[in-house]
């Protein structure tokens, strides 16, 4: 599984205040560099991040998420994480990010939050 890469689709929401990543693929240590950046350099009021393709995580994918949301919190911005899957999901809650970061179940709920 650590071979297989993550691609990054993004895509503008409704409004220009919100953007919307897809991701596919694992979210691992050896593939989370591009969206690091793509995260730094182009930040949204609100951003919309679509796990739905997103088999595993692992610490480093998490880090990614967390720092993320750390800087949301600082600049008054949104993040807003769709459709984790169980395994994903489980993670969020072992390490209560799941208490943090807010979830949606699909992309119309987030788009609605």
């Amino acid at each position: 599984m650590s071979n297989e890469p993550l691609t990054i689709e993004t895509a503008e929401g409704s409004t220009e205040a919100t953007r919307i990543l897809t991701l596919a693929g694992p979210l691992i240590l050896s593939n989370i560099f591009d969206l690091q950046e793509d995260l730094r350099n182009h930040p949204a009021p609100t951003t919309i991040i679509d796990l739905s393709q997103v088999p595993y995580m692992d610490s480093a994918g998490m880090g990614v998420l967390i720092n993320f949301y750390v800087s949301c919190q600082k600049h008054g911005r949104r993040l807003i994480v769709v459709a984790p899957n169980y395994r994903v999901i489980e993670l969020f809650r072992l390490t209560r990010v799941d208490t943090l970061i807010t979830i949606a179940a699909s992309l119309e709920e987030a788009k609605a939050l």
